[in-house]
């Protein structure tokens, strides 16, 4: 048990949710987000939390938080002013961007406007070669134009991103220099340091989105410091990044950028966790909100990571359409499919969801606050999944006439209203189904025979159909699982990782130069990590970008920490180019380009449970009337309370099983166990 008082928040699209773990049990809530003012929602509930736990916000002893707000700002456009200062000849990169057609035959395709409009990428004098050294100084007098410029347009926020800068940095330091001199209220953001790795146009593309959500969640994490503050507590705030680590609040005002999955990143940290439980070695981590659906793949209980994120996709999964940002990810597959997405029927008559979503303002039509249009939260409702008076613990009363009129009024296809609720959930958990093959697929692993962990307000609803459709025989929800991702911040170590491009042949590798940049890299990264726990064991993980001489791109491959020498390193990147590719490709030369180093606090995984024995079947509190998606047909469900069910307790479906947060639907043909840590575990197949 944690002798520590500690505040879990994780603002989502439609619902702001929160965890307060106290030394004895654990409280959670769930809010409408407020999306004008989103702090407002975070210190109500703070406010409502702590009054139910009959303790003062003094007692608090950490807070983490995740947000979805730099995200937003990125696909809303709500972000600072912001210019871009370049190397001259070079400003038109941005939106270049990668030279090709995301979408080779659609004649209108659209690419994303850049986040600062060419007026505003400036350029300066100087250039440095690809080893870092010098062609042409940096023409100092140019920036005083620069200067004008960013004065006269009212310029909040300045990206710098030179050529070569992730070699040597010298110029972008004295640009900044010179400018906040002149300037010393303009956030600068400088490329070396938010991504220092080659390929120009992701690394100019990051450092502007760091730029551009900078001064917005600077005032974000002040205000909500301060609302905290106000509230009487006086803990520290931590922030959940992308790459599944918490970091200080100092580090994220730096680098906002790194906080754009920041929820999500929450929820796989919590499946992590289940899955080790269990002694699930090959799971899928299925998080459905609100407004999105995500899905990852964890394999030895280790969820997979990426240094590659696109923000704003234009168009639905296609890759190329978005916002490329070049940081430490883990590697999830999302949908615009959630509770409150949308269904309407297209000019093909087919339903189709989302990417759109109600949202909380209007929300779902059953919520009775002004929405109109079908969602898939209003066909759950029609299905008879939800109870229309237990949703989000009672704190919002459901109107199943307005869900069942929405959707009469959205889908015009000769259908009773049964029927097409049926429909929209059919297409809905067939498009989370694809994009789950496909994502694995193009990792070169498979769905079937995972252990499919579900979280998230809708998630469990949808969990079992989910596993049907992938070949998966066994679902398992953790207790509150309606507030998962706020859950897995409460599991998250403090962690930072740091990048570099040292582009180098195996047979030419220098382990002096190596061994110096390791040491170099280790010193900043501990100087970030050390803010947030000075002291503990800490764990390195080290990571070589690798690829054959005349390939465009680099796969992964972890190595053993201090040991950098070729033969490790030839070794590594054939075992993982076969577990990619099924084969290596013998007589090729093989090449390093990017190099990282990961530092977390130690944690220790959790022991295997032993799922109990069988205890007898529950008795429900009621029965109701449900459709069951896979046969249409509409059965008698029994109903049982969640928090009544003892571990070895089991309930045969059809039936449903609530909690405040989410509810959980057992189909016909399965059966559920209560497992020793409170989770339920489904196995079998459909009947």
């Amino acid at each position: 048990m944690i002798n520590r008082t500690r505040l879990a928040v994780d603002i989502g699209g439609t619902f702001t949710d929160l965890v307060l773990a106290l030394p004895d049990r654990t409280l959670s809530k769930k809010l409408l987000t407020t999306h004008d003012h989103p702090d407002a929602a975070v210190i109500e509930g703070t406010r409502l939390i702590l009054a139910e736990a009959g303790i003062a916000a003094s007692r608090l002893d950490l807070a983490i938080h995740g947000t979805t707000l730099a995200t937003n700002a990125l696909i809303e456009r709500k972000g600072a002013r912001t210019a871009l200062l370049t190397t001259r000849g070079f400003r038109d990169s941005l939106e270049m961007a990668y030279e090709h057609r995301f979408e080779q035959y659609d004649l209108y395709m659209e690419r994303p406007a850049p986040l600062v409009s060419r007026d505003l990428r400036l350029e300066v004098a100087e250039r440095l070669a690809a080893d870092g050294s010098l062609l042409l100084p940096l023409d100092e007098a140019g920036l005083e134009p620069v200067i004008e410029t960013l004065r006269a347009e009212k310029i909040e926020a300045l990206a710098i991103s030179f050529l070569h800068a992730y070699v040597n940095p010298a110029h972008e330091e004295r640009a900044r220099a010179v400018i906040a001199a002149a300037l010393p209220e303009l956030a600068i953001t400088l490329s070396h340091e938010v991504c220092r790795e080659i390929r120009e146009y992701e690394r100019t593309s990051t450092t502007v989105a760091n730029a551009y959500v900078l001064p917005l969640m600077a005032r974000y994490l002040q205000g909500m410091r301060e609302g905290l503050a106000g509230l009487g507590a006086t803990c520290p705030l931590l922030l959940m990044m992308s790459s599944g680590g918490i970091c200080t609040i100092e580090t994220a005002c730096r680098f906002p950028v790194r906080l754009v999955e920041s929820g999500p990143a929450g929820g796989v940290i919590l499946a992590r966790r289940i899955a080790a439980r269990g002694g699930y070695d090959r799971a899928l981590s299925f998080d459905m909100g609100g407004t999105t659906a995500k899905i990852t793949l964890i394999d030895d209980y280790t969820p997979q990571q990426s240094r590659h994120f696109e923000v704003a996709r234009a168009y639905r999964f296609a890759k190329g359409s978005g916002i490329p940002v070049r940081i430490p990810v883990i590697d999830m597959v999302e949908i615009g499919a959630g509770g409150g997405s949308i269904a309407r029927v297209d000019s093909l008559r087919r339903i189709v969801i989302g990417p759109d979503s109600a949202g909380s303002e209007p929300g779902p039509a059953c919520y009775g606050r002004g929405g109109e249009q079908a969602t898939v939260t209003d066909a759950d409702v029609v299905l008879g999944r939800i109870d229309p008076d237990g949703f989000a613990g009672g704190s919002i009363v459901l109107d199943p006439a307005k869900a069942a009129a929405a959707i009469a009024k959205s889908i015009t296809l000769d259908m009773t209203e049964p029927e097409a609720a049926r429909g929209i959930t059919e297409i809905v958990d067939e498009t989370m189904a694809s994009a789950a093959r496909v994502h694995a697929v193009e990792n070169g692993k498979d769905t079937a025979g995972r252990t499919l962990i579900a979280f998230g307000g809708a998630a469990p609803l949808h969990a079992a159909r989910l596993a049907t459709r992938l070949g998966i025989e066994r679902v398992v929800i953790p207790p509150d699982a309606g507030v998962g991702s706020a859950h897995g911040f409460l599991d998250a170590p403090i962690a930072y990782e740091v990048v570099r491009t040292h582009l180098v042949r195996l047979d030419q590798l220098d382990q002096n130069t190596i061994d110096t940049m390791f040491a170099e890299m280790r010193e900043e990264t501990e100087a970030v990590v050390r803010l947030g726990a000075p002291t503990g064991e800490l764990r390195e993980t080290r990571t070589a970008y690798m690829r054959y001489r005349g390939q465009g791109h680099e796969i992964a491959v972890p190595f053993p920490a201090g040991k950098a020498d070729p033969a490790t390193l030839r070794t590594a990147f054939d075992t993982t180019y076969t577990a990619l590719f099924g084969r290596i490709i013998p007589g090729l030369e093989i090449e390093v380009v990017t190099w990282t180093l990961a530092l977390e606090q130690r944690q220790v995984r959790p022991e295997p449970s032993i799922l109990p024995a069988e205890k007898g079947p529950a008795a429900p509190i009621g029965t109701r009337r449900m459709v069951e998606t896979e046969t249409g047909e509409l059965v008698t469900a029994q109903v049982h309370d969640r928090r009544a069910l003892s571990s070895g307790a089991t309930v045969s479906g059809p039936a449903v099983i609530l909690e405040d947060g989410t509810t959980t639907v057992i189909p016909s043909g399965r059966l559920a166990r209560i497992g020793a840590d409170g989770e339920i575990v489904i196995e079998g197949t459909p009947a």
